[in-house]
């Protein structure tokens, strides 16, 4: 049986929401010797609470188990977490998610991201926004990262992420339990401020540069567009899914 690599969560936000909400998954908590402030030691006192190793180490040696893993060069505020690897939900869960849905659903499905910064920032965009779920394909998009749960600020601990198989199938899948599925397009006609997102409904976002597939834009139920009045011709993928998801968080609150 092959041993999976090691797995480090950087970056004092990130850390700190891996504490809270996953620490069973963390093998050991490193922090930078030189460091002694405020925010470290709400980490090393957050560690201690959930019984975490801690070890003191200096900034090479944070660096180079980093190295270990394809991690360098990065920005890791004098922390970081040695985990088991990440794992994403499946379609199970998503099947679970769909059917003990009580209050309005809000998903936010991308449609082969490869970036782990977007994914990173659309989770944290998610999160703030109260989505229910990101489901994202399982081939040719890029999955749970150490960068993408820096970038997430936390986010990825609380924001579950599905990988389904098949995008177009999990999407009917969707459809099937209810859900209206309404796909961001720059030619449609109607603007992303003329849907109404009250009920359950499922936001999908292309992936950079391409937008959604073939496949994906005949799935959707509907397409919308975001208004654009400058001269630049289209956004980037994270902020374009910020938009949308509290664009429906708007909406419910007014309703």
């Amino acid at each position: 049986m092959s041993v999976q690599p090691l797995e480090f969560v950087y970056g004092i936000n990130a850390v700190g929401e891996m504490i809270k909400h996953n620490a069973k998954a963390i093998d050991a908590v490193y922090i930078v010797d030189a460091r002694d402030d405020k925010r470290i030691r709400q980490i090393v006192e957050m560690a201690e609470r959930a019984k975490l190793r801690l070890k003191k180490s200096s900034k090479d040696e944070i660096e180079s188990l980093l190295a270990t893993s394809s991690e360098q060069s990065v920005n890791h505020q004098g922390v970081i977490a040695e985990c088991r690897p990440s794992q994403a939900k499946d379609e199970d869960f998503l099947e679970a998610l769909l059917n003990r849905a009580e209050q309005p659903l809000s998903l936010l499905i991308l449609d082969g991201v490869t970036d782990p910064h977007n994914l990173g920032a659309c989770l944290r965009s998610a999160d703030a926004a109260g989505v229910d779920a990101v489901v994202v394909p399982k081939d040719n998009a890029v999955g749970l990262t150490p960068v993408v749960r820096k970038v997430a600020s936390g986010a990825a601990e609380t924001t579950p992420l599905v990988v389904v198989k098949n995008l177009a199938r999990g999407i009917k899948k969707i459809q099937e339990a209810g859900v209206w599925v309404m796909g961001a397009a720059g030619e449609a006609e109607q603007t992303v401020f003329d849907i109404d997102f009250t009920g359950h409904v499922a936001i999908v976002m292309g992936a950079e540069g391409s937008g959604l597939r073939r496949l994906t834009r005949e799935r959707c139920d509907s397409l919308f567009r975001i208004p654009m009045t400058g001269a630049v011709e289209s956004l980037n993928v994270s902020v374009a899914a910020g938009i949308c998801v509290f664009e429906v968080l708007r909406q419910r609150n007014d309703s």
